[in-house]
């Protein structure tokens, strides 16, 4: 059995879309995460994240050496300006899979649950080799709702996203049960070690120091999945 990643965070690398989405602008699907804070690790290429936040609409250049990360609730949508990898790191690994993330669809596709499942889905789940068509379609419809959704921030402040925001939080009620396991199971636990690590030190007992190990993996656990963002490759330890 692989230890857990350090912090029980999340690794993939992602190669982000190159076609034009309707505004013209080639990249990735807007969307938020509900609890997972995400941080982009820029390896090649350049590009931007166009953002929407409590601090209103932005958007951060991202060339290789950059390091930008955003909490949760922030929207946010990659611009691929040419070649545009990353390397992203996700807190509380195992949520996103799980469905910590809400896209950006027109408002009332957001309010109707069944219309939100029919087209976030993706063939066999997205899994490598699946066309990317319907991944392009999703991201279309999402852009949609977020040119919607900035003019409204750009207009009346960020406290129009209040709607937005709580829409996304009906939508994933049904899952907090099985998020706040997993969060238990990894992230929890993994910060609740160095506490227990914490207490053996200051009673001089080094015997998880006896215990060390090195686990690595040669490549990705999966390559090529049909992301929000692009295709990705994950490191599932």
């Amino acid at each position: 059995m692989r230890d857990p990643l350090p912090g029980g965070v999340g690794v993939s690398r992602l190669c982000v879309y190159d076609t034009l989405t309707p505004d013209g602008l080639p990249g990735g699907t807007p969307h938020i995460h509900l609890c997972c804070t995400e941080a982009y690790v820029v390896t090649g290429g350049h590009g931007a994240v166009q953002t929407l936040s409590a601090q209103g609409f932005a958007e951060h250049e991202l060339r290789p050496g950059t390091v930008l990360w955003f909490s949760p609730g922030t929207v946010h949508r990659l611009v691929n300006g040419g070649d545009l990898q990353i390397v992203v790191v996700m807190s509380n690994s195992g949520l996103p899979e799980a469905g910590d993330a809400v896209l950006t669809f027109p408002a009332e596709i957001l309010a109707d649950p069944d219309r939100y499942s029919a087209a976030v889905a993706l063939p066999n789940g997205g899994a490598p080799g699946t066309d990317l068509t319907s991944a392009y379609r999703r991201r279309d419809l999402a852009i949609e709702g977020f040119h919607t959704l900035r003019a409204a921030v750009e207009r009346d402040g960020p406290k129009a996203m209040a709607g937005f925001h709580a829409a996304a939080v009906a939508l994933k009620q049904p899952l907090l049960d099985q998020w706040r396991t997993r969060w238990e199971d990894g992230a929890f636990r993994a910060a609740q070690s160095t506490g227990v690590q914490l207490d053996a030190l200051a009673r001089g007992d080094s015997t998880h120091l006896g215990e060390a190990r090195v686990t690595a993996l040669p490549r990705p656990t999966e390559e090529g999945r049909l992301g929000m963002c692009g295709l990705l490759n994950t490191y599932v330890p």
